[in-house]
Order: C-alpha cells, then sequence, then structure tokens
C-alpha cells in the first residue's frame, strides 16, 4: 500500500501540477513505426507522416530518427503537402547533413518545388527553387542515382523559364516595346541555349533590332539563327 501511494504522490510531477499540460509517456519505437507504415500502406499519407513525425520528436537520438524524417517528407510529398514535405526536408538537412539519404532529400525538395510549377503566365518563382535544387543536386552528387533523373527535369524547368521569357517578350513586341523584347531575348540566347525557345528568340530579336533601325545587329542574328538551326522553322521564315 505504501508503493501505491508513493506512485499516487508522484502522479502530479509526471503530469504536470494544478491542471497543467500532460506529459504523453513515450510508446516504443517499433510500435509507432508499425502503426506509420501501416497507414502509409493504406495510403493514408497525412496520418502515415504524423506517426512518422512523432516517432522522430520523441527518439530524437535514435539511429532511425533521420529515416522518420525521410518517411515523414516523403508521405508529406504523396498528400501534396509539400511545405510540410519542405519542412521536414530542412529539419533532416539540419541534424543529419552527412546522412546517406541526403541526395534523395535534395531531389524530393525539388520535386516539392516542380510540382507546384503552372503555366508560363504566372510567377516563376517556383521554377527558379526547383531549377536551382535540381543543380544543387547534381553539383553536389553527379554519381548519385537521381542526378540522371534531375538533369532531365533541368532542362525542362530551363525551357519553362525560358518559356515564360519568351511570353512577356511577345507581348512586348505587340505593344512595340523593343527595348524591353530585346533585353528578356538576349538571356535566352547568352544562357539558355540548349532550350527550344533558342531559335525563335533568335528570330524575335532579328525583328527587334530591325524595328529600332539597327540592321548590322538583326542580321547577326539573323546570321547565328541561319549557322546554328539551319533546318528550323524560325530558319525559314527569315526574309
Amino acid at each position: 500500500m505504501k508503493k501505491i501511494a508513493v506512485l499516487f504522490c508522484l502522479m502530479p510531477l509526471l503530469y504536470g501540477c494544478g491542471g497543467g499540460e500532460e506529459i504523453k509517456p513515450e510508446r516504443p519505437l517499433e510500435d509507432i513505426y508499425a502503426d506509420a507504415y501501416k497507414e502509409f500502406n493504406k495510403k493514408n499519407y497525412e496520418e502515415a507522416a504524423d506517426l512518422f513525425q512523432e516517432a522522430e520528436s520523441q527518439y530524437p537520438s535514435n539511429p532511425w530518427s533521420a529515416d522518420a524524417l525521410v518517411m515523414m517528407a516523403y508521405s508529406r510529398y504523396l498528400d501534396k503537402d509539400f511545405a510540410g514535405s519542405i519542412l521536414a526536408i530542412d529539419r533532416y538537412m539540419r541534424f543529419h547533413p552527412g546522412h546517406k539519404d541526403v541526395p534523395y532529400m535534395m531531389y524530393l525538395r525539388g520535386m516539392c518545388y516542380y510540382r507546384q510549377v503552372s503555366d508560363v503566365r504566372r510567377d516563376p518563382e517556383m521554377s527558379a527553387l526547383a531549377l536551382q535544387q535540381f543543380q544543387q543536386l547534381v553539383q553536389r552528387f553527379p554519381s548519385s542515382e537521381y542526378a540522371k533523373n534531375a538533369k532531365n527535369k533541368i532542362l525542362i524547368l530551363k525551357n519553362y523559364i525560358a518559356g515564360k521569357v519568351m511570353y512577356a517578350a511577345r507581348n512586348d513586341m505587340q505593344q512595340k516595346n523593343w527595348t524591353a523584347a530585346i533585353a528578356r531575348l538576349q538571356p535566352i540566347v547568352s544562357t539558355a541555349q540548349e532550350t527550344v525557345m533558342t531559335p525563335e528568340a533568335m528570330f524575335r530579336l532579328n525583328e527587334c533590332y530591325t524595328a529600332v533601325g539597327l540592321p548590322e545587329q538583326a542580321a547577326g542574328y539573323a546570321d547565328m539563327l541561319r549557322k546554328n538551326f539551319p533546318d528550323n522553322e524560325w530558319t525559314k521564315k527569315l526574309k
């Protein structure tokens, strides 16, 4: 009876005093993991992510805490909670910078941004963030299994960004704002040569410089277009 009395006396210390917030007892890690993977396999990604978060927060020093963050980030990504996934990735990078899954987490962060890229008429912030992340992955881990896919995404994103610039340049040209159009088009030719927009950019620069009365510059871009893209549809449109 005395032991029971002592236990009841200690209860307020364990759960806080006088209506304070209760401290939840920790569940065994294996039980949390079992529940988390059960929800994940049922495609209940939000519930799975919450359980992986519980595992990581209750056992931050456990060797499996990094894995819990990986699974939490991936679960939130599958649930289309991209902001939540990025938060988990940032925590992972802060506490496990040398872990074997760093290349994957960099790729996953890039995909979180990539999945939020919309059409060319909208703000390109997400495309720029995705491009930066994939480029960092390729630079840091060129032999990673995710590098090849990242390179493909880089090309897609460069085309997307060039397409947005071209969209704006066409609008400038319609308003006869030739200087603004030239300023937009030149970077496509100088820094994004591998994009599908490059031939059109050269053609449009030829038009812009002709419109402002600079025939030599116009001819230079026409010659560049003929030399680099002899069979392109935009080359055939040259006068």
